[in-house]
């Protein structure tokens, strides 16, 4: 059963860990998807694995400046011009830093937000009057666990996905009377590149503070979001769903 069957879909931070694993499972339900990589080397690469994996996926990779309002509304226009239509936003791109308070660069604050916040903004913005006028569609942002419990360090990060959610759940109440639903995915520790690579002690100790007993996989997240896209969950908005295993520290 495809759940995504013909839909549009416009996936960020498309080219690997979370967010390729999101445009696979939007492929293999049917959805048509452009990803967005930061460069053209990027998503051509992440275009090219898709394709050796399904010469019949219909992917096109794209590498907007997200940070760009005008860049943004002009590649968002672009899409619903040649395919049609938008059904689905998925904000995925995001940058962190672990920097201390007493020591934190206000340029690299800025940075954080501007990538986890005002991008999300400028995209919501150019796409919500294609969804309008198509009828409806849906809007998926990436939060993140620490926007709810908060990290040791590096606090623009759990800032900017706090602001995520407050920007998910006040969206859904105003854009709802359109049929726009806008929902959040708060994963937990996923198993994306950096977390691999920690050493087995490392990764043994961040199991035990998860009650299910396992580290999340870019899988797990990618199903909530085929879930939240798909007409399965067309009574859903407003929401954070959280997939970190029940790991509330």
């Amino acid at each position: 059963m495809e759940l995504l069957k013909d839909k549009v879909a416009v996936v960020t931070g498309g080219t690997r860990g979370i967010g390729f694993s999101i445009v696979k499972t939007y492929l293999d339900n049917g959805a048509k998807v452009i990803l967005c990589g930061s460069r053209k080397e990027s998503a051509d690469k992440a275009v090219a694995e898709l394709k050796a994996i399904n010469s019949n996926y219909e992917v096109e990779g794209i590498y907007p400046n997200l940070v760009n309002a005008k860049e943004v509304e002009e590649t968002i226009n672009s899409i619903a011009k040649k395919y049609g239509k938008i059904d689905i936003l998925v904000n995925n791109a995001g940058v962190s830093a672990m920097d201390s308070i007493y020591n934190y660069d206000p340029a690299n604050f800025d940075k954080v937000m501007n990538i986890n916040v005002n991008a999300v903004f400028y995209a919501i913005r150019a796409v919500a009057p294609i969804m309008k006028e198509n009828g409806g569609g849906v809007i998926l942002n990436t939060s993140s666990m620490v926007s709810l419990y908060g990290q040791p360090a590096g606090v623009a990060y759990p800032t900017s996905k706090f602001a995520l959610n407050g920007m998910t759940k006040s969206l859904a109440r105003e854009l709802a009377k359109d049929h726009i639903r806008v929902n959040a995915v708060a994963p937990g520790v996923t198993d994306t590149d950096m977390v691999s690579n920690l050493p087995e002690q490392v990764r043994e100790g961040i199991k035990q503070t998860i009650p299910l007993g396992r580290i999340g996989t870019p899988q797990d997240v990618a199903n909530a979001f085929l879930y939240l896209a798909s007409d399965q969950a067309s009574y859903v908005t407003g929401e954070i769903l959280s997939v970190d295993g029940c790991a509330r520290t």
